[in-house]
């Protein structure tokens, strides 16, 4: 058996917009059937009337068995069509999509389900739909409804269910009745924060059972947490494909104003702003003053932020928030936290800052806000200006990997074992 579980080649969808031809009547729709071929002749790829649009355009990839793979862009990139036609629910226009096993998928709330039907009777639907014995989905129902929180309602026919009774039993029979790949959309964000956090805890049970998961989300956090690698459309095109941290920090990049991956050029993003002083320029440089976009954990990294003021500043200073993928507060680097109190009483025309410090952060991607201020007034500020991403390293000294969490702390361990002659652990009364 092949170690492929989705094999993509050349994948392309096409929709046609436009003015849409009503057939009201039988003579209508007779006239529109005997007319559509001459309409192809005439212009057999843009029918007059309607424009055409590629939701998906030369999309080529492979996901081998037992990997979870994150599918992430902006709204419109084309990520819920490659679901679609990957499910089978829409055909490609061009190109093909192989895929090795059974699929189970939640793409929107509902799908697959009838609404005529109960709760207990759209899993046996669901179930038999995969390709499953009766006595099969019989030994997974408690497990389903228990997972589901629908006890009560199992029975009741699911067109009276809320939007979040329906994406919970959705999801619990998509994952529970084994499949060989799983696709989950966004449709997740529907459920409160504890479902959410217990389908994603189900989907990496799922994933290590040695099954695979395509998963498609907006949370950056889940993405990196989650997944082995990631997938980066743009504009219905593959943009990347590669490990998660890169993954996402390619998908950041298309939200900040950057001219490449830990740089923000300011000129192009302000333009027709005319604050009394702004940011011109922002790198993540090496030691040696290299624009760099990838830092190791631990590492001493440098931002410089370039300025320019046309008015005399007072007290001029810089402010610069880091911020994690999921959009948290990592940590805020500002002038105000250096003890020298370095700070110019004034400044006017080009000037820079530097800051230089050890992220104490783990690996992963992140985002700068950037602020700068006159007299701790904010005078220009950035938003999601530059993006980095932080690499694995041996942080501690030790050779052991970098555990789950946000921050790198470093750490002494002691161990006080009776009739050992080892120091006592921190906080114990030594005396």
């Amino acid at each position: 058996m092949t170690d492929t579980a989705i094999q993509v080649e050349g994948l392309g969808k096409r929709y046609r917009i436009g003015r849409a031809r009503h057939t009201s009547t039988l003579r209508d729709a007779l006239m529109e059937t005997i007319a559509a071929p001459f309409r192809r002749i005439r212009d057999p790829l843009t029918p007059r009337g309607h424009d055409t649009f590629w939701a998906l355009k030369n999309v080529s990839f492979e996901v081998k068995r037992g990997e979870v793979v994150g599918v992430i862009g902006r709204n419109g990139a084309g990520k819920s069509t490659l679901l679609k036609v990957l499910s089978r629910i829409t055909e490609p226009t061009e190109g093909e999509a192989r895929i090795y096993g059974r699929v189970g998928c939640l793409l929107e709330v509902g799908t697959g389900f009838h609404p005529e039907l109960t709760g207990r009777e759209n899993v046996f639907l669901n179930g038999a739909i995969l390709g499953m014995k009766r006595r099969e989905i019989a030994s997974k129902f408690d497990e389903i409804v228990a997972f589901s929180e629908v006890e009560k309602f199992i029975d009741t026919p699911v067109k009276h269910y809320s939007s979040g009774m329906y994406m919970r039993l959705a999801f619990a029979v998509a994952a529970h009745l084994e499949p060989d790949i799983l696709i989950v959309d966004e449709v997740l964000a529907v459920g409160d924060f504890a479902f959410q956090q217990k389908c994603l805890g189900k989907m990496g049970t799922v994933a290590s059972c040695g099954h695979t998961v395509l998963f498609v989300s907006h949370n950056m956090a889940a993405i990196e947490s989650l997944c082995d690698r990631g997938i980066v459309l743009e504009e219905g095109s593959v943009a990347f494909c590669g490990g998660q941290a890169e993954a996402v920090a390619r998908y950041h990049q298309t939200f900040a104003g950057t001219g490449g991956q830990g740089r923000f050029a300011g000129a192009e993003a302000n333009r027709g702003e005319a604050p009394r002083a702004r940011i011109v320029s922002a790198t993540v440089t090496d030691p040696q003053n290299g624009e760099i976009g990838q830092v190791r954990a631990g590492g001493r990294t440098q931002f410089r932020v370039e300025c320019f003021a046309s008015e005399t500043l007072d007290r001029p200073g810089l402010g610069i928030g880091i911020d994690s993928s999921s959009g948290q507060r990592i940590v805020t680097l500002h002038t105000n936290h250096d003890p020298t109190q370095f700070r110019p009483r004034r400044l006017n025309g080009a000037f820079s800052f530097f800051c230089t410090v050890e992220l104490p952060v783990v690996p992963g991607s992140y985002t700068t806000k950037l602020s700068l201020e006159s007299e701790d007034q904010t005078i220009h500020a950035v938003e999601q200006a530059m993006s980095f991403t932080v690499l694995p390293a041996d942080c501690y000294g030790s050779g052991g990997r970098i555990g789950r969490g946000v921050v790198l702390c470093p750490q002494e361990w002691l161990l006080d074992e009776p009739g050992s002659l080892a120091l006592p652990l921190l906080g114990r009364d030594s005396g």
